[in-house]
């Protein structure tokens, strides 16, 4: 195996990724509160990009409005494939992930609401910070210490987080969009239209199109465009990357070893996890401690630790359980309450989207400080709580294995 295959097998891999992500993130941290840290400002307000096209953008921006795009599209690819193959296939078996995601999603942004309720003003436009699961970071903690967790918990973990990725998306959209531009919009639009019928179209001459023109000729440059038309509209523009990932087309087709769909996420994955999820991390997690004096005493930094710590573990598992209780659907045989329980808390990882929510919500430098603190605060805190409890039940399910030595039983039946 050659270096380059080396690598890029190794950044696909959910510990891998998730190392990184974390690696960056502790290093802006670190740089951003040495004697270096002018040099990590300087770095991050760097302007780049063409003006003419308004394009001319801090490397920052480019982080969180570019690289964080191809990370979206990620998440669009793996939405789809699960809507037309995997668990969100079967509406009963995707009840339950898509109730706890649901859950997820209301129940942090209605406590931080609650806690910031007395405070009014700008502190309640952070309502969505704590409403994210960090699919890298939370499948990279399930990678490293659930070795003998059962496969279902993956798969529940990993709807759970694109549902919920999605309705952050859906909140940026709504809720964080200011000042359309309704013709860079409609235009966006129209490139997502034909994007769609490339995809999908079946007519000859759409067929002879793709097959004269190799892929990445004919959908990246529409791709870009797409991106900088719905930046420019003022919808920020990792909704493109989303949208072009729900447009791939997920069946191989007559002469096709996989469908474009699994083509660009394999292209695509090792790009986002080793340079888009880091870079933004890098330019993102860069809080400097010396001006959060105030942080105990915030009702922002409370909000967005109860929020991503007690609100997502009750909205993930009450939703779960409620759902079971009350209607037909049902865990998988081989999980039990503990193992959900556990993805719980380790959905209250917020990092990414919550870092990228936060930098929307808040114009003030000390409420910006505020958020993102208590984001990696409470990321840190609720995958160190996961990490024993599901490393606790990694080690009762090998237990039940070495003792049955049947890994695919129920988890009420086995031993």
């Amino acid at each position: 195996m050659s270096a380059r295959s080396w690598i890029t097998a190794a950044l696909r891999s959910d510990a891998v990724s998730g190392s990184l992500l974390i690696g960056a993130a502790l290093t802006a941290l670190i740089w951003a509160n040495s004697p270096l840290s002018p040099s990590y400002e300087a770095l991050r307000s760097f302007t780049v990009g063409p003006a003419a096209l308004h394009l001319d953008l801090s490397v920052e921006a480019w982080a969180a409005d570019g690289l964080l795009a191809v990370f979206f599209f990620i998440v669009g690819t793996e939405l789809k494939q699960e809507l037309v193959h995997g668990e969100l296939r079967d509406p009963r078996r995707a009840a339950l992930p898509i109730a706890a995601a649901l859950g997820g999603v209301a129940v942090p942004a209605l406590v931080f609401l609650a806690v910031n309720a007395t405070a009014g003003g700008a502190a309640i436009g952070g309502w969505g910070i704590p409403m994210a699961t960090d699919i890298a970071f939370a499948l990279a903690v399930l990678a490293v210490v659930g070795r003998h967790l059962p496969a279902p918990l993956r798969t529940f973990l990993l709807t759970l987080a694109t549902v919920d990725d999605m309705c952050a998306v859906l909140v940026i959209a709504v809720a964080y969009t200011t000042g359309l531009n309704m013709a860079a919009l409609a235009a966006a639009a129209a490139g997502l239209v034909v994007f769609g019928y490339l995809q999908n179209g079946a007519g000859r001459a759409v067929t002879r199109l793709r097959s004269g023109v190799p892929g990445r000729l004919l959908f990246g440059p529409l791709a870009v465009v797409i991106w900088a038309l719905t930046h420019a509209s003022g919808v920020h523009a990792t909704i493109a990357g989303v949208a072009m990932g729900l447009l791939m087309r997920t069946r191989a087709r007559d002469g096709e070893t996989v469908s474009p769909s699994h083509r660009a996420e394999e292209v695509l994955r090792p790009f986002s996890a080793g340079i888009a999820l880091p870079v933004f991390a890098l330019t993102s997690a860069g809080v400097s401690l010396s001006g959060a004096g105030g942080f105990w005493t915030s009702s922002i930094t409370w909000g967005v630790l109860a929020g991503l710590l007690a609100g997502k573990f009750a909205g993930i598992f009450g939703a779960t359980w409620l759902t079971a209780r009350f209607t037909g659907a049902h865990l998988n045989p081989r999980l039990a309450w503990p193992d959900i329980a556990g993805t719980g808390i380790l959905g209250g990882i917020g990092f990414t989207v919550s870092l990228l929510i936060a930098e929307l919500s808040y114009s003030s430098d000390v409420h910006l400080t505020d958020a993102k603190g208590a984001v990696l605060l409470a990321s840190a805190a609720a995958a160190l709580i996961a990490a024993m409890v599901l490393g606790r039940r990694s080690r009762h399910h090998r237990r039940l294995v070495d003792r049955t030595g049947d890994r695919e039983a129920p988890a009420g039946t086995r031993g």
